[in-house]
């Protein structure tokens, strides 16, 4: 991977968003995102398939998230706007349906993450505490969400930088307490290579590769920030790969951790995984540690996700794909409140149909998609030069990221395919009522 050109950076000093965010903030962003709350229940979902042998597929997951993350990379310090893929899609096809859907994936996948998890902030996690209505609780957290996303990206990042540490403390703690474990003598080192009895190492890990891919799904948020990062030519491509290396060493040492500490058999049959990995050291760690450090975990994935929709939404306003009140920001503070605002609304909804599996599910698809778009865009735009230097990707890199999600795709349900396709068809008459609704404001502005 090299860079290219010889002139100076952007500064894209006619944003009217603030660069406020640095190389570490960066990177602790991306690491906060990837990380997020599914890893507390990743592992039991893993051990169905290849039993101890965990880190496996999270390695596989990793090489292919590292594919698209290259494209990611190239793109993003050679278009540093806001708007992510939406804006990449709209320079290499120059379809403005094309470019609208892929940034309406987007949009989808963020405010239907957070509705879900504002829903499992206000549930279980927050039970072990206090009991509340799920629902209106949910509603409320959102709106304080929204609350420090319009105050400022550098504030909003500073929370995660705390709730990042935080989130990683408790998958340090699950690799120290076996480390106790095994220098006491026990645990089974044995079973970090043992594949289940009727299943063929190769293709259950490819299988159980496809649930810990979406683990490290997150990275492609930071691009949507590009717009209001310092120096995004020099420091987003560090920040991603570093962040994407730390997140892979992590999970794989928690995947030998839960497998020496308990069975498959143990791990696939607890809600908990990695709390029953705890308990199973013998380390004395009180219960309500583990969901102080989930719900800070749910918390963190929420506000990431929030800044992604709002900065999708307020990039697509940007290029006359959403309506340009979207665009709007605040004064002094340079946040975009109207997006903020809209997206809000929108995942609050969404929390009141309550069981909102299926449509994650339907939002990973197309998410698939929106990688698809992302890795064939930077070998289209490799004709459009720029003045500036910028990261470029070896060649071969999108090819097979195309290929992986390609793959990815192919192991998706009939279900969640119709649900894509009704998604998308959504996406088409908004679309549509956008443009007849610019159109006829044209109209009157010649009468």
């Amino acid at each position: 991977m090299t860079s290219a050109s010889d002139t100076a950076a952007p500064t894209h000093g006619d944003s009217k968003l603030r660069q406020a965010i640095t190389g570490p903030l960066l990177y602790l962003f991306i690491l906060g995102d990837v990380l997020g709350a599914g890893i507390y229940a990743l592992m039991g979902t893993l051990s169905e398939d290849v039993g101890g042998a965990l880190w496996a597929p999270l390695v596989l997951a990793l090489l292919l998230a590292l594919l698209t993350a290259g494209s990611y990379a190239e793109l993003v310090t050679k278009y540093p706007k806001a708007g992510g893929a939406a804006v990449f899609a709209e320079r290499a096809y120059k379809v403005p349906l094309v470019s609208f859907l892929v940034g309406f994936s987007m949009l989808a996948a963020g405010v239907t993450s957070a509705a879900g998890l504002s829903l499992a902030f206000a549930g279980d996690y927050l039970g072990t505490f206090v009991d509340l209505p799920p629902v209106p609780t949910a509603i409320v957290f959102l709106a304080l969400i929204a609350c420090l996303n319009a105050r400022g990206i550098s504030d909003s990042l500073k929370s995660n930088v705390v709730m990042t540490i935080i989130e990683v403390s408790g998958l340090v703690i699950v690799i120290v307490v076996v480390a106790v474990m095994l220098g006491g003598g026990g645990g089974d080192v044995s079973r970090v290579g043992a594949f289940p009895a009727d299943a063929n190492p190769a293709l259950a890990t490819l299988s159980a590769a496809i649930v810990a891919y979406y683990s490290f799904v997150g990275f492609e948020t930071s691009a949507n920030v590009a717009e209001e990062v310092r120096e995004p030519r020099r420091v987003y491509p560090k920040a991603l790969f570093g962040a994407l290396a730390t997140a892979g060493v992590v999970y794989v040492l928690v995947g030998l951790a839960s497998s020496i500490a308990l069975p498959a058999s143990e791990l696939e049959g607890s809600s908990g995984p990695l709390l029953a990995v705890v308990s199973a050291s013998g380390v004395p760690i009180p219960d309500w540690v583990f969901s102080l450090i989930a719900l800070v975990a749910v918390a963190n994935g929420a506000l990431l996700t929030m800044i992604m929709a709002s900065r999708v939404t307020y990039g697509m306003a940007e290029q006359r794909l959403l309506p340009a009140v979207l665009a709007k920001v605040l004064p002094n503070r340079r946040t975009p409140w109207t997006a903020i605002v809209a997206t809000t609304v929108v995942a609050m909804l969404l929390t009141l149909v309550g069981d909102v599996g299926t449509l994650a599910e339907t939002v990973v698809l197309l998410l698939l998609f929106v990688f698809i778009s992302t890795n064939v865009a930077v070998l289209v735009l490799r004709r459009d030069r720029v003045e500036h230097e910028h990261f470029r990707v070896w060649t071969f890199v999108p090819v097979l990221g195309v290929a992986s999600c390609v793959l990815l795709l192919t192991q998706q349900s009939g279900q969640v395919w119709l649900y894509a396709a009704l998604l998308l068809a959504v996406g088409v008459v908004l679309y549509s009522v956008s443009r007849a609704t610019r159109g006829r404001g044209r109209d009157q502005g010649n009468t």
